[in-house]
């Protein structure tokens, strides 16, 4: 058991062992909860206080007994302080209980499994645009990394149910499957699906089978990341303009050139407006897709559709125009 866990441990002997301790006065002496509390706490600490009231002989056993187990357990306590304190991981014992705080109180963040080439290139794309979210990553050796990158993150595996817990499962609105194990990936999502049933999940595969598996177990999608770079690559080759417009427009790069999704919320001034309307508003964009409520994506929407609130418009232009179009 780590010390980290003794730690735990000990506090929670010691707070039963105090709750038990005043519950046993007030049924024995029929103290009050105050007396009975108080008398708890000085004698599992020994400070030498004297007894609240006169004790029974029934009360003076109990009395016993509960410096006993109540000292053991408080010795045991300061020992476990001791061991963090030599070991230098009092600093990292608060930290996790730090961080461990933040991550019970996301709500609709990302979970990101694996911390590897694949996973790194995620949190480093989620960090740009402040995305909550939260890394599992199996391997001790690489927490420095996940420190120095500001990430909020469990050490653990993410076969496990209660490192998926403790990463806020329950609480998240995606997870990124993305460890290097076709099969570890196809029974994370299973895991994932069974204990939140709304989540999106987005898993790596790198064998055909591995991908079709990963569909079966449940994932929204699935990216088979060589597949994926080979194709680019060959593009290049058969396409290099075309490449190089896609590269020059990839999304949330800040550059010149930006694709963007905007939803049109009620209040917008843009709702109830036509494609051509907006486009005419706005110049320097073009609404390259809509996407309303349940129905599949509209590439390039009728210059006469009307926008109603709610829609998800993706669009491409400027950055400046799409920061305009995005504040109404």
């Amino acid at each position: 058991m780590t010390p980290t866990r003794r730690f735990a441990l000990a506090v929670s002997l010691i707070a039963a062992m105090t709750v038990i301790g005043a519950a046993g006065y007030m049924l024995i002496e029929h103290w009050p909860l105050l007396d009975a509390f108080y008398m708890s706490v000085i004698t599992i600490s020994t400070v030498g206080f004297g007894e609240v009231k006169p004790l029974s002989p029934a009360g003076r056993l109990f009395t016993i007994g509960l410096i006993v187990t109540g000292v053991g357990s408080a010795i045991y306590l300061f020992s476990v302080i001791g061991e963090l304190v030599v070991e230098g991981r009092l600093k990292e014992f608060l930290g996790k209980s730090a961080m461990n705080r933040k991550i019970h109180s996301l709500q609709g963040h990302v979970i990101v499994c694996g911390f590897g080439r694949f996973g790194r290139a995620v949190v480093e794309e989620l960090s740009r645009k402040a995305v909550p979210m939260v890394v599992i990553e199996a391997d001790p050796t690489r927490q420095a990394e996940l420190d120095s990158a500001g990430a909020l993150h469990v050490v653990g595996s993410a076969l496990e149910d209660s490192v998926l817990e403790d990463a806020g499962i329950g609480s998240a609105r995606a997870i990124i499957v993305a460890t290097g194990s076709d099969a570890d990936n196809v029974y994370i999502t299973l895991s994932a699906r069974e204990k939140n049933p709304k989540i999106l999940i987005y898993a790596r595969g790198d064998s055909d089978a591995g991908l079709r598996r990963l569909r079966l177990a449940g994932a929204d999608q699935v990216v088979a990341a060589y597949q994926w770079a080979g194709m680019r690559i060959a593009a290049s080759i058969i396409r290099p303009s075309v490449v190089d417009f896609l590269q020059l427009s990839v999304p949330g790069r800040e550059s010149e050139v930006d694709l963007e999704e905007i939803r049109i919320s009620r209040e917008s001034p843009a709702a109830g407006k036509t494609i051509a309307a907006v486009e005419r508003a706005n110049p320097r964009l073009r609404i390259v897709a809509l996407k309303r409520s349940d129905k599949p994506l509209e590439m390039i929407p009728g210059a006469d559709t009307q926008i109603e609130p709610d829609d998800l418009l993706v669009v491409i232009g400027e950055s400046d125009s799409l920061r305009r179009l995005a504040s109404l």
